[in-house]
């Protein structure tokens, strides 16, 4: 092997131990950052900053980090949901509310929900080991390169919280947009719409009576994706995905992995191993809150859907 060969290996061996290290964190990591999705606390937050309505927090939200931006560029970054859906929460949630309170009342339902979950599971909110897991998952992704991340560099800019729990989520948040924006990339670089992702996911391990009204498609409209999908030989006549179908689910997962593992190639495998012990009890408690069919895909390994 000459000395070119050597190195070619060892980026390759570096590039997939970040992609092994970048898919352990997020599957632990993103229980956290949903969290704000499915309780009480995050719903709250945003009914007393004057949104009523899931969605209208939803949007203003997520979506807050940007400034305010009407529907065009939301339905571009986040990709899955039809127009119209975004359409009637943006631009009109700014005159309700600025993208700053938006995000306030953000990191509140967060950080109440958070509190709750985790003294409920016995675990410490306060103390040396939330802090280590928050400035752990801040410093691991205060390194992470945001070029052509829109979400994950939006994420990235936001004034960084003294309060551990803030500080943890947020750190959670970036993760999960800096990877969303790089799986998008391979979805649209695999030539699949943000439909036609929901419909092939949904011939795997999710449900379209769960995703489809979550984002807002038509009957029609999800039909059609399907048809072509089939029409690709992705999707089979019984809405199943066909072995081309899943292998592809597959290879837009690795592609995201790699996409998503230049924060995590350099570091320490040590440091990443103690911050996935500390984080996981913290994932699992935040996990239990979710409900078992949710339009989120974390994550595919493969098997057939449950229930």
């Amino acid at each position: 092997m000459t000395a070119g060969q050597a190195d070619g290996a060892a980026a390759d061996g570096a590039s997939a131990d970040g992609a092994a290290r970048a898919r352990q964190m997020w599957m632990l990591a993103e229980p956290v950052h949903v969290l704000t999705y499915f309780t009480a606390e995050g719903r709250a937050a945003y009914e007393a900053a004057g949104l009523r309505g899931f969605w209208r927090g939803y949007f203003a939200g997520r979506a807050g980090a940007l400034g305010p931006v009407g529907a065009a560029p939301v339905i571009a970054a986040f990709y899955g949901f039809a127009p119209p859906m975004v359409e009637r929460a943006l631009p009109a949630v700014w005159q309700l509310i600025s993208p700053e309170a938006a995000m306030a009342a953000r990191t509140a339902g967060a950080v109440a929900a958070l509190r709750r979950v985790l003294a409920g599971a016995g675990l410490a909110t306060d103390g040396p080991d939330a802090e280590a897991v928050a400035n752990g998952l801040h410093a691991a992704m205060a390194g992470a390169d945001c070029g052509g991340r829109v979400l994950g560099a939006a994420n990235a800019a936001l004034p960084v919280p003294d309060e551990p729990l803030a500080r943890l989520w947020l750190a959670a948040t970036v993760l999960r947009e800096h990877r969303g924006d790089g799986h998008i990339a391979a979805l649209v670089a695999a030539d699949l719409d943000g439909l036609e992702v929901q419909v092939l996911r949904a011939g795997l391990d999710m449900h379209r009576e769960v995703m489809q009204p979550n984002r807002g498609w038509t009957d029609e409209e999800w039909d059609a994706a399907a048809a072509r999908l089939a029409d690709r030989g992705l999707l089979g006549p019984d809405g199943r995905a066909t072995p081309d179908g899943e292998q592809l689910v597959l290879d837009l997962e690795a592609a995201t992995d790699r996409a998503a593992g230049r924060p995590w190639a350099s570091l320490d495998p040590a440091a990443v191993a103690d911050l996935a012990k500390r984080l996981a009890p913290v994932s699992a408690a935040c996990r239990a809150e979710m409900p078992r069919r949710t339009p989120i895909g974390l994550p595919y390994e493969g098997g057939a859907p449950d229930g």
